[in-house]
């Protein structure tokens, strides 16, 4: 066993078919230069030891999963449940029933669609698997952070986890796992987060209603929504920015029919839009979070400022093409 290991996992965008993934149609998911980072060391209490920065909270969990609060009381266990799970995952892959002390330290907005917990679930999976010297496969590191996503989400499509142990651009569907995409052209991205808190699996819940109610006319959205997936891919293969912008704004469309957005949201696309973006959407489950806006390199800082004097706090984004990744390794210890 090592000393101490550190692995870091990506944030995401989605740049088309959100809440359509769910039901088993294609989305188009990029990672993003945001990552989550989690230092994990061996812990002689024989205890599941997890520490958030950015949350100001810690406890520790047994192997039976009994919590401790240490920082925040036991409103923490909530928050770090899930992780707790993608760590339990990979010690009972390894046959391990041993203590770890995992810290997390990231600056990635949390519940604002950038995929935050699955970024630290994939991170977490990946330093205790380093920690142990496990020989385990990207997938299983995947499966560790998807179990850890169903805490989180009633009904994860998976999306998230996947995006952050592979990275790069995909194009993910339910049934069928990834497909990587290789792009040459930049995709000079800005995402402008609103602020505003939202829980994913209810939006989640809000569309299946809807789709419960009015079955005819959601599926119809919904393979308008595979329609642009399948275009999508193409114009990313030519880099046309035009194309992916025209289909960015369609694609919002979309979902402001499921009653995603907001007015703060629609306030800060418009707002890109005005300043020249090709296309601006929400991204992510929606009802606030985050939104992206695809411009012209010569108009960023317009479309930045836009979004800004809007009332979101934005900033310029680039393709994350690795995953999750090892940062730290130590000399073995006995």
């Amino acid at each position: 066993m090592k000393r101490l290991s550190v692995a870091s996992a990506p944030a995401k965008v989605i740049l088309f078919g959100e809440h359509f993934v769910v039901y088993n149609k294609p989305a188009i998911v990029m990672a993003i230069n945001m990552r989550a980072y989690a230092k994990s060391k061996p812990e002689e209490s024989q205890k599941i030891i997890i520490e958030s920065k950015s949350m100001n909270i810690s406890g520790a969990f047994t192997i039976s999963g009994d919590y401790q609060p240490i920082i925040g009381g036991f409103e923490g266990k909530e928050k770090l449940l899930p992780i707790y799970v993608a760590i339990k995952s990979i010690l009972e892959r390894a046959g391990e029933e041993r203590g770890v002390r995992v810290e997390i330290d990231s600056t990635i907005p949390v519940a604002a669609g950038l995929g935050s917990s699955a970024a630290v679930s994939v991170a977490s999976a990946a330093a205790v698997s380093s920690l142990l010297e496990l020989n385990i496969s990207r997938e299983d590191i995947f499966m560790a952070a998807l179990e850890a996503e169903r805490i989180v989400h009633e009904n994860p499509s998976g999306v998230d986890p996947a995006i952050s142990t592979y990275g790069g651009l995909i194009v993910y569907r339910k049934g069928d796992g990834i497909r990587r995409l290789s792009v040459d052209a930049r995709l000079p991205l800005v995402v402008g987060d609103t602020g505003i808190k939202r829980v994913t699996g209810e939006m989640v819940l809000l569309v299946g209603e809807m789709r419960r109610r009015y079955p005819l006319v959601v599926d119809r959205i919904m393979d308008s929504g595979e329609a642009i997936v399948d275009v999508g891919v193409e114009a990313l293969r030519r880099g046309d920015l035009k194309t992916i912008g025209d289909l960015m704004n369609i694609n919002h469309a979309l979902l402001c029919a499921l009653g995603l957005s907001n007015e703060t949201i629609e306030r800060l696309i418009h707002a890109a839009r005005r300043a020249g973006a090709f296309g601006a959407k929400l991204t992510g489950a929606g009802g606030g979070g985050c939104m992206i806006a695809l411009s012209p390199p010569d108009r960023i800082n317009y479309v930045v400022r836009a979004i800004e004097n809007a009332g979101g706090r934005a900033f310029i984004t680039d393709i994350s093409l690795e995953g999750v990744r090892v940062e730290v390794q130590q000399p073995n210890s006995a």
